[in-house]
């Protein structure tokens, strides 16, 4: 056993950079190479393709990747391991041993299973339970050279390979909490390396393209985050920290293998693009498991306005009123009137304003025909200058997540080992129910002075992202005053006046000292999940970069 496991992450997400597989096996040293694949959305993907060819269900770029870097890893001793299994872990670990064989390369090919729960809920399209890493561990252990899954958690990918190569057992949860967040911190590839960062123009950083990231693991849990030398992109404190509060809630980061509190970490820079994370306290995990559900909530239709020059809201008003009678006659329709117009502007774009319609209905036809029949009969008996950006469709169908929970003992984890043997993995045999942990000592606000109205961004900087119907925003500062500051200042309340579409949802704050960060939960802002496309930013990627340009009164001291 090595006293340091190196693991790297080649894959955010599917779709994510192709090339990026062959970029880690050949720019330094690995133990591991991960990719992660899958998101609430790619899951309802998978079930649609899964519809039209049951063989399917899997990420079919993973085995392109493969094909390339196989032999390559075969060769400088990765083990390969990725949820690029999908809906289908089985049927991909069949792929990859049929690409081995015509390749000639020897490799052992191991799955995890048991995820898959959509018997039990009729009517969905994917429902699959999120496992955690000893199925992993337990195919690692037995020699696998490339273990696929199904619906683990994100960071099992590294809690896996760290439980096997370090012996840890279902018990050791300051060291599974130290590789979850260490897992959390790779799961999103070069979000890791300053890619989406908040201050990335700072400094002439270079993140045209960013390198993607790696962690060094140690025995303790602890890790030191980095990329290979060379490579594009920065590694430091801010950029762990905005990964870290990515997608996230309150300081118990609950998972099936542990709870990791997050507000037991502590990051140090460790030397150029090192950053060490160490001092994760961990407890046991809940007494259930999350369950994505996906399922096919209805059709979907939209038809945006160009509204231009003067009258914008008579204009708007006007067509409204012209749609009305077909708009009556569906489930759910928004109207958003987006004032990207200037005044006297130089350009005809620059002189529009955009009025946007989205319906949902469970028929398509109420969704299609009728609606763009009525829009498009509009061309000539409507506003002046009526035109649209693209001509409504047929109406398309969209989906819906929700969170559903089960009990460990209720899904069937087990290591399918390369050799086809089956080892169930045993469910956890401590539980503990979540609960907010106890109130955080504030520090003494920052004494009076002058105050100055500026953005929120020049000071602080913001991640967010989607977890179902539900929207985080991380805000994090660089220092001890500014934090003394934020604490005081970005309340709930004030983060409802910043950010309106909040003030009638339920927001949660929640204070990690350690971080210097505040994490809101906004609840219901993303309607039924990003497949069912509510709002005009269906994952929340960019509510956080809309709440630092919001203006404050900031000590000048701090600015």
């Amino acid at each position: 056993m090595t006293a340091v496991l190196r693991i790297g992450n080649a894959s955010g997400f599917y779709g994510d950079r192709f090339d990026a597989m062959r970029e880690m096996l050949t720019g330094g040293e690995l133990d591991v190479l991960t990719g992660d694949y899958l998101a609430e959305l790619t899951m309802l993907i998978l079930g649609r393709d899964r519809l039209k060819d049951p063989g399917a269900g899997y990420a079919r770029t993973f085995l392109r990747q493969l094909e390339e870097c196989l032999g390559l890893a075969r060769a400088r001793g990765v083990k390969i391991v990725s949820n690029a299994g999908g809906l289908n872990p089985a049927g991909l670990a069949d792929r990859v041993r049929q690409l081995a064989d015509r390749l000639g390369i020897p490799v052992r090919v191991a799955h995890v299973e048991g995820d898959d729960l959509t018997a039990a809920h009729p009517g969905s399209l994917a429902a699959h339970a999120y496992l955690g890493g000893f199925g992993i561990a337990a195919c690692l252990r037995e020699g696998a050279d490339v273990v696929v899954t199904g619906r683990v958690t994100d960071a099992a990918l590294v809690t896996g390979p760290a439980a096997a190569h370090f012996g840890w057992g279902p018990g050791e949860y300051d060291r599974l909490a130290g590789a979850v967040v260490a897992g959390h911190v790779l799961e999103c590839g070069t979000q890791a390396t300053g890619g989406n960062y908040a201050f990335f123009a700072e400094g002439g950083r270079d993140v045209r393209r960013p390198g993607f990231p790696l962690a060094e693991i140690h025995e303790d849990g602890s890790s030191v985050v980095t990329k290979h030398p060379g490579t594009g992109g920065f590694v430091d404190v801010g950029t762990v920290t905005a990964q870290l509060l990515y997608e996230t809630g309150g300081a118990r980061y609950a998972g099936p293998d542990v709870t990791a509190r997050l507000d037991t970490v502590r990051l140090t820079q460790d030397g150029p693009d090192r950053v060490r994370i160490d001092g994760v306290r961990g407890e046991a995990p809940p007494p259930t498991l999350k369950v994505g559900l996906n399922r096919l909530g209805g059709f979907r239709n939209e038809v945006v306005f160009v509204l231009t020059g003067l009258d914008i809201e008579a204009k708007a008003a006007l067509v409204r009123e012209q749609m009305e009678p077909a708009v009556s006659k569906v489930a759910d329709a928004r109207w958003e009137l987006a004032r990207t117009d200037r005044s006297d502007a130089s350009t005809e774009e620059t002189a529009s304003a955009l009025l946007r319609l989205v319906v949902r209905d469970p028929d398509q036809e109420a969704v299609g025909r009728v609606l763009s029949g009525a829009a498009v009969e509009l061309a000539l008996a409507s506003y002046p200058g009526f035109h649209v950006l693209a001509p409504p469709g047929k109406g398309a169908p969209y989906g819906v997540f929700e969170d559903v929970y089960a009990p460990h003992g209720a899904v069937a984890h087990v290591a399918v080992l390369h050799d086809g043997r089956r080892e169930p993995v045993a469910p956890a045999h401590d539980t503990l129910v979540l609960d907010d942990p106890p109130a955080v000592e504030l520090p003494e606000p920052l004494p009076g002075g002058p105050l100055r109205r500026a953005p929120l961004g020049l000071l602080a900087g913001a991640r967010s992202g989607d977890k179902g119907g539900n929207a985080n925003v991380g805000v994090w500062v660089r220092t001890d005053e500014a934090w003394r500051w934020l604490v005081h200042e970005l309340t709930v309340d004030r983060f409802r006046e910043l950010i309106p579409e909040a003030g009638e949802l339920p927001v949660s704050r929640h204070v990690l000292p350690n971080l210097r960060a505040l994490n809101f939960v906004v609840e219901g802002i993303l309607g039924e999940g990003v497949a069912a496309q509510h709002r005009f930013d269906p994952q929340a990627k960019a509510l956080g970069e809309w709440l630092r340009s919001r203006h404050l009164d900031i000590p000048e001291v701090l600015l």
